[in-house]
Formats: structure tokens, C-alpha cells, sequence
């Protein structure tokens, strides 16, 4: 009697599929079961079915890159009451595999996954990990506008667009901002300006007048980022200022 054996995740996707494409099926699959699970039962089982394939040894290779991809990402975890070898699906690979659209917030986290400027690592990271982007992104740019104040010592009436505006002034203009690169070309401190002063117009003053639908959390991620490298750049204005 001969036994058949069913793959993992189709060969044909293994051949096509990026190995997080692959992962993300492989996950679909080890949901499916009800035991603890196992590298060497799973990479057997496959090598088993795909038998008949010309190229065995790449799919496999391919199932393997996935499961590890699946345990880099935390996706996979060790069972506490068992030996090294077992392992069940975590806390994030269980949500992952009940809602596969998932992958875009787990993705979004990615993004967020390393330090964050001081500023933003309270109440920033906290909403946007509770999945209320629009307060996390209005809360950015908000640490934003008040390291722009504080370091330009520019007076508490000038917020928003008219704030970043006079704390980078060009050189040029006869009467510069507290933050202007004195250094820079005049086009390169220009520049300097409009980042910050489309920062504030762009991704604060909107939340500041009325309900903004930040429904992409990849999206929010990245303004958090842009908010992250506008705070390191205000750091970078101040060091040039000296003491």
C-alpha cells in the first residue's frame, strides 16, 4: 500500500512565491493541525511528497527558508514543557493565521520594530500599537513642533507651518532661524524648511481640525519614521548651536 502525501504548501507556489509568501502559507497549514510541531516531521513529510518532483531538494529548501523566516519573526515559539524540539504557533502567528490580512499590521510593526527617538517611545509606540494610528501619527508630529520650540527658544504663539517656518528662515532671507545651517547652501536650508513646514501641514495640522481615516497602519509607520528622523535632525540643529 502506498501512502500519499500531502505537501506542506504546493510546489508550484514554493517555485513562484518569495519566501515570506511561502511562510505565510506554511503558517496557514501548521494552524491546521492540532499537535505540536516539528522541523524534521514537517521537512520529512514534504520531502515525501514532493518525491515525484524533479527538483525535491530546492523545495524543500524552500519550506525550510519558510519555517525559519516563520521562527525569525517570532512567528513560531519554543513549547515550554517539551524538549528543544517542539514548537506551536505563538501568540502573533496564532492572530496571523486567523486573519491573514493581518500581514499588513504585522508588517507595520516590522517597520517600527527598532528604537524610536526618546519623544516617541511613550505615547506614540503605545497607540500605534493599540492600532489608533491617527493619535499616534498626530502625537509624532506633535513631539515634533515642541523639540522644534524648544529648541529654537521661538515664542509658544508660533505653531504648526508658521513655527517651522521661522525656526529654519533661510540665511539668506536677512533674518535666520535659530535652526538654519548656517553651513548649507541656501537652496539645501530652503529645503530644510519646507521638510519640516510639510511635516506640520501635511501629517498635524489635518488631525488638529478634524477626524483624518488613517487607515493603512504601514502608512502610519512611515510617518512615525519621518517624524523619528525630523526629531534627530532638530538634535543635529541643536549640536550646532553649541552650548
Amino acid at each position: 500500500m502506498r501512502y500519499t502525501f500531502v505537501p506542506p504548501v504546493p510546489a508550484e507556489q514554493i517555485r513562484q512565491l518569495p519566501t515570506r509568501d511561502v511562510a505565510l502559507l506554511l503558517l496557514q497549514h501548521l494552524a491546521s493541525g492540532t499537535d505540536y510541531l516539528q522541523y524534521v516531521g514537517t521537512m520529512g513529510s514534504a520531502r515525501q511528497a514532493f518525491q515525484e518532483e524533479p527538483d525535491t531538494a530546492v523545495l524543500v529548501n524552500g519550506l525550510s527558508d519558510a519555517w525559519c523566516w516563520l521562527e525569525a519573526h517570532a512567528l513560531l515559539s519554543r513549547v515550554p514543557s517539551q524538549t528543544e524540539a517542539f514548537r506551536q504557533l505563538s501568540r502573533d502567528g496564532m492572530e496571523l493565521a486567523k486573519d491573514p490580512q493581518g500581514i499588513t499590521r504585522f508588517e507595520a510593526r516590522e517597520r517600527l520594530s527598532g528604537p524610536l527617538h526618546p519623544a516617541l517611545e511613550g505615547t506614540v509606540r503605545t497607540n500605534f500599537h493599540l492600532g489608533d494610528y491617527e493619535t499616534a501619527c498626530f502625537a509624532a508630529m506633535k513631539a515634533v513642533e515642541v523639540a522644534v520650540r524648544d529648541a529654537s527658544g521661538l515664542e509658544n504663539s508660533l505653531v504648526g507651518v508658521a513655527l517651522m517656518r521661522a525656526a529654519f528662515q533661510p540665511h539668506r532671507s536677512g533674518k535666520p532661524g535659530p535652526l538654519a545651517d548656517a553651513g548649507a547652501e541656501g537652496g539645501e536650508q530652503e529645503a530644510a524648511s519646507a521638510l519640516f513646514a510639510g511635516a506640520m501641514g501635511a501629517f498635524k495640522n489635518p488631525s488638529s481640525h478634524r477626524t483624518v481615516d488613517f487607515d493603512d497602519p504601514i502608512e502610519a509607520a512611515e510617518i512615525i519614521q519621518f517624524a523619528d528622523l525630523l526629531l534627530r535632525q532638530v538634535e543635529r540643529a541643536k549640536r550646532r548651536q553649541g552650548p
